[in-house]
């Protein structure tokens, strides 16, 4: 600010004495002429002090997003939804839709149509009062610099990773797993890591990858790879364990949801009369997957059967009316699925409350 001062003293005293140059040694014969330089050194001068002035003034920084988590009231239970991060999906991953059909949907949503179908990744803690669950775990590294904040948010909830003594994954997707460790060390190191029997053989089988077409070969393997590193710190610990249809996981009912991957479960818990269900992968845009429930995604293993598990869950979700938590719609990722014809469905987002 002093600087930017004496800089206009300074340059007003060159203009003062240009003045008086003017005036010492110029004719008055032409008194145009002669005072045409003046009025060029005050108009000058008079700018370059409004310039200075108008970069003088403060400017107020803009300040960062507020922490993702978001409490919600089961019953007797505390359920807080993690937000791990926010990326966007290009169009082209939903198959069987025109690419038309898919601005128009965006027009609609008012989506920004430059960067594609935006998705969240969300984790949720589920406190019971005598047990601390996490329901999958967010992507950490793995997934780009757009993640890995559930650990953070977490603590900024008010608990401690210390603290989570079970960790529920709906399947072993990169997204879902990679949040559970870091640099091979276990990011909550009291808790055993459960997941559905047959999704385990499918992504640890080492002899899997030969059974895929050669195409896919390097894709799985790469997936395989992140997978590992994040089981391995619970394996070693004998705090990796699998279930499978039918069996009750601390006091969380199993329900088979294949498609997306060949093990994919989603998991039901009741509290008093309400009951929420965390559906996993059976859903990846409330833009795209609502309006048209038949539509698969790249990610899927299987997209025949991911559909046909979609529109059998919507539709037991919207007749039933349990609340949903879902790991990729909007942050907090939780409300119910609505249907007027049976056919198309929306997206209810659970209201904010105090």
């Amino acid at each position: 600010m002093a600087q930017e001062k004496e800089i206009t003293t300074n340059f007003l005293k060159s203009c003062m004495n240009m003045i008086k140059n003017i005036y010492l040694f110029k004719t008055y014969k032409n008194p145009m002429k002669t005072l045409k330089p003046l009025f060029l050194a005050l108009a000058l001068a008079l700018s370059t002090t409004a310039i200075t002035t108008q970069a003088a003034e403060p400017t107020i920084t803009p300040q960062k997003q507020v922490a993702g988590f978001y409490h919600h009231q089961l019953g007797n239970v505390q359920i807080t939804a993690l937000l791990d991060g926010t990326n966007y999906l290009s169009p082209t991953l939903f198959k069987g839709i025109p690419a038309t059909e898919v601005t128009q949907i965006l027009k609609k949503y008012h989506a920004d149509q430059a960067k594609g179908v935006q998705t969240s990744v969300n984790a949720f803690l589920v406190n019971t009062g005598s047990s601390l669950v996490l329901v999958d775990s967010g992507a950490s590294s793995c997934n780009g610099p757009d993640f890995g904040s559930v650990q953070k948010n977490l603590m900024t909830a008010g608990y401690k990773p210390e603290q989570v003594d079970t960790i529920l994954l709906t399947h072993l997707h990169p997204d879902h797993v990679c949040g559970i460790s870091a640099k091979g060390v276990a990011s909550f190191p009291n808790a055993t890591v459960y997941v559905a029997n047959a999704e385990a053989n499918y992504w640890l089988d080492p002899k899997q990858a030969a059974k895929l077409p050669q195409d896919k070969q390097a894709r799985f393997k790469q997936t395989v790879e992140k997978i590992q590193q994040a089981v391995q710190p619970y394996q070693a610990k004998k705090h990796f364990k699998t279930f499978k249809l039918g069996d009750n996981v601390k006091g969380f009912e199993v329900i088979s949801t294949p498609g997306h991957t060949p093990g994919h479960f989603s998991f039901a818990f009741k509290s008093g009369n309400e009951e929420i269900v965390f559906v996993g992968d059976i859903v990846h845009s409330h833009s795209i997957q609502f309006d048209h429930p038949e539509t698969a995604i790249d990610f899927d293993v299987d997209p025949k059967k991911a559909v046909q598990t979609r529109l059998a869950q919507f539709s037991r979700l919207a007749k039933n009316g349990q609340t949903v938590a879902a790991p990729h719609l909007p942050f907090p990722g939780i409300g119910h699925i609505y249907s007027k014809d049976g056919k198309s469905y929306q997206w209810i987002p659970v209201h904010f409350k105090d």
